[in-house]
């Protein structure tokens, strides 16, 4: 459900009201929407034209790209919008996935078939990550800085080592689906090209929910605890709430995408659990650009790219990778996003130039 003024902590309704919403401007400028146009008729017709030309296996490699924005732009919510460095991201990217497993696990055996089901299954994941992100929230979000990061860690690895003690999810092992969620609707999710298709409205509704957001009156006043959080208190936001329900959203999409790739990879794997993943999140974040709209569409399609045409030439494709990221960083200021604002810019102007010079 998306926040609404009405649904916000009403700690101090009238300052709240008086905040505003971004009415001046459009969801999304003329060149923007053409862009995101073109990439979402790309992304329509890409399936038809890996089968046509027997490439069907980037089907599944466009898919798990898609999975991965999910998590990422929800990650770009905290960090990016928020301002909270959270460094247990994957512990809610993990428990989405084994909500998963064990709706397959148990569905039809100990509980009804229709636990499996993917309008079951699904919401049940985004639950999980969303409670799961209350609790941690709950005593992280009293900490601060480096504090708020290592105890961020520290939950994501008590996670992490809870499921690797549980044997009847396969501990460290991981544990095996016995087949997709069913979808109904005439859709078949075991085959790839359906899953697909479902994947890609679920990552189009995603990114359209949380653009709502971050433009919602919520949205305007998580920017301004990111920015000063001590006058956002001192005007009477209540600032821990606040920052409770923006770690609660960011769980939730955060266990949708768990759920979507344990789907995809029929399996579940407590290393998805590790604090190894969460850095991977944060390093796709980083690398798109913090606080950008697209920054996690950029970062998980560069870094799974990256180590997708690298890895297939050598073995020591991470340095390389490294290498790619460390440029990116370095010159990029803040992330591909950045890159891409400044030559957008450029461009405009010279165009300006060029018709105001051409004009009698």
């Amino acid at each position: 459900m998306m926040p609404t003024t009405d649904s916000l902590p009403s700690a101090a309704p009238s300052v709240v009201k008086q905040i505003p919403e971004f009415k001046t401007t459009a969801l999304l400028t003329g060149p923007q929407w053409t862009a995101a146009l073109l990439a979402m008729a790309a992304a329509i017709v890409f399936p038809v034209a890996a089968t046509a030309t027997d490439h069907s296996f980037y089907i599944g490699f466009v898919t798990r790209i898609m999975i991965y924005v999910i998590v990422v732009s929800s990650l770009n919510l905290l960090v990016g919008y928020a301002g909270l460095v959270s460094f247990g991201h994957a512990a809610y990217f993990g428990v989405g996935a084994y909500a998963v497993g064990a709706a397959t696990l148990l569905g039809g055996d100990v509980l009804p078939k229709w636990v499996a089901s993917a309008w079951v299954a699904w919401p049940f994941a985004m639950l999980v990550g969303a409670v799961l992100a209350a609790a941690v929230g709950a005593l992280a979000l009293r900490t601060r800085q480096v504090y708020f990061i290592m105890i961020t860690l520290a939950f994501s690895q008590m996670v992490y080592y809870l499921f690797i003690g549980m044997k009847s999810f396969g501990s460290d092992n991981g544990m095996s689906l016995a087949s997709r969620s069913g979808f109904g609707l005439g859709l078949d999710l075991a085959n790839d090209t359906t899953f697909y298709y479902v994947v890609f409205v679920l990552t189009a509704a995603t990114m359209f929910l949380l653009t709502l957001v971050v433009r919602s009156r919520f949205g305007v006043v998580m920017r301004g605890i990111s920015e000063n959080e001590s006058r956002m208190s001192a005007i009477g936001i209540p600032v821990y709430r606040y920052k409770l329900v923006c770690f609660i959203i960011a769980g939730a999409f955060a266990g949708l995408a768990g759920a979507l790739l344990a789907n995809q990879n029929a399996y579940v794997s407590p290393r998805v659990l590790d604090w190894t993943q969460s850095g991977i999140l944060l390093m796709m974040l980083i690398v798109g650009g913090v606080g950008y709209r697209c920054g996690g569409i950029y970062g998980a399609v560069l870094l799974l790219v990256l180590e997708e045409v690298i890895s297939s030439h050598t073995e020591y494709w991470q340095f390389f990778v490294g290498i790619g990221l460390i440029s990116v960083v370095l010159f990029g200021n803040n992330g591909i996003a950045s890159l891409i604002e400044k030559f957008t810019a450029l461009f405009s102007r010279k165009k300006a130039a060029a018709i105001e010079g051409g004009t009698p």
